[in-house]
């Protein structure tokens, strides 16, 4: 194997971290012993990019069941979990990660896991497909599709396919019901404040939390805050948006004005500078800011780096600057995701609905080879239903079935 990690010695403490997430990964583990008899994979090249920990890590064991040979890397130089790297390593995947890796390292990782010419790609934020598209076309004959993780990564897609450049079939699976509902809101809303209590040891309640952003991860921040016993305020650029945040109880406001009240900033926008130099310049003191979007630009990290009169790291994943106006501002985990830069990712039973829907779209694709015409597909509906149906039956609840004459009736156009 040709794995780059940073130390082999630490894949049992990553095995015991797969095994605690398999044992709460209903849906996974089901789908692991259909792709062991199936093997809908079987002499196909997986190339992975997400954010690697445990979570992941059993995706990758459940797709190499499969008959995949994968390839893995993270999808952010901070979320990578050593000791789940090597693990995989010790089970036989090839593996190109490791924390606290240099954009430069970060960008080897990548092309590392795209060189073997992978026919499905598995992307978290779209960096292995733009890089495919960019510095390695000659392996775009390879591919038979992929799947993308993340808002953020479809933006990217629907960008690049509106100008022409997309040239194979990408699956969106954050679009899918049983992904966004309950990962971008559930997930995001509660590992995301795990990732700031740990780090910062300090009270929420009673204090002012501004969310920047109301999609379903700035929904699920702020629901989470609420029940911490904060104040919320959320900042918006969509009007429908901030009209449902009024009606959920929540403040709207703009950015600048709450800069000069809030204890505590989440960004997940997807967008850039959404926290910028004339926030910085009226922001409150002490103020703690941290990020949950997928790349690290939506607090303006270069300009606080750039025109900050000191900098402190104040304990780990803290760290302090002072600004021209002499205030102090803290960020943490360098502005990147908070909640996996801090912490360790949505829990386990979350995943397993995202990761399961990320597995049978992978499946889905390699049994349309060459039938699908479109470049951006949407999370086929049997697909998203079948993992709904497979989930409600692990947590033991049943629903109703709609009767033929019911089906006849909503099928009518008679009154």
């Amino acid at each position: 194997m040709n794995s780059e990690i940073r130390d082999i010695s630490l894949a049992e403490s990553g095995k015991r971290k797969i095994e605690w997430v398999s044992r709460n990964c209903d849906l996974l583990r089901t789908l692991k012993e259909e792709f062991e008899r199936d093997k809908p994979f079987a002499g196909k090249k997986i190339a992975l990019s997400v954010h690697l920990e445990a979570k992941t890590a059993f995706l990758c064991l459940v797709l190499k069941a499969g008959g995949a040979d994968m390839y893995v890397t993270g999808s952010n130089p901070l979320s990578t979990q050593d000791d789940v790297a090597a693990a995989l390593v010790s089970e036989g995947l090839e593996v190109h990660a490791w924390y606290d890796s240099t954009p430069d390292e970060y960008n080897a990782h990548i092309r590392a896991v795209l060189e073997p010419g992978p026919n499905i790609i598995i992307d978290d934020g779209g960096d292995l497909v733009h890089m495919i598209h960019t510095e390695l076309p000659h392996l775009i004959p390879n591919v038979i599709g992929g799947c993308e993780e993340t808002t953020t990564g479809i933006l990217r897609l629907i960008a690049m396919d509106r100008d022409g450049d997309l040239k194979f079939p990408m699956v969106l699976v954050n679009n899918a019901n049983c992904k966004h509902f309950f990962d971008n809101r559930y997930g995001t809303g509660q590992s995301v404040w795990d990732g700031i209590n740990r780090t910062t040891n300090l009270i929420v309640a009673g204090k002012i939390v501004v969310v920047a952003g109301y999609g379903w991860c700035g929904k699920g921040v702020a629901m989470r805050a609420k029940g911490l016993g904060a104040r919320v305020i959320v900042t918006e650029v969509d009007p429908v948006k901030a009209i449902e945040a009024v009606m959920d109880g929540f403040d709207v406001m703009p950015m600048n004005d709450a800069a000069k009240i809030g204890d505590f900033f989440v960004t997940v926008t997807g967008c850039d500078k959404v926290i910028d130099e004339e926030d910085f310049a009226v922001i409150k003191e002490g103020a703690i800011l941290c990020n949950a979007g997928h790349f690290d630009c939506e607090i303006d990290m270069a300009w606080l780096k750039a025109n900050a009169t000191e900098k402190r790291e104040m304990r780990k994943n803290i760290m302090g600057y002072k600004l021209p106006t002499g205030r102090w501002v803290y960020v943490l985990a360098e502005g990147r995701l908070v909640n996996l830069a801090a912490g360790d990712g949505h829990p386990a039973e979350i995943m397993d609905m995202s990761f399961a829907i990320q597995a049978l779209s992978a499946k889905y694709l390699v049994e349309h080879a060459g039938e699908l015409d479109k470049m951006i597909i949407d999370v086929p509906k049997e697909v998203d239903n079948d993992v709904a149906v497979r989930k409600l039956n692990f947590l033991g609840k049943k629903i109703d079935v709609l009767t033929e004459e019911q089906v006849k009736y909503l099928n009518s156009s008679a009154v």
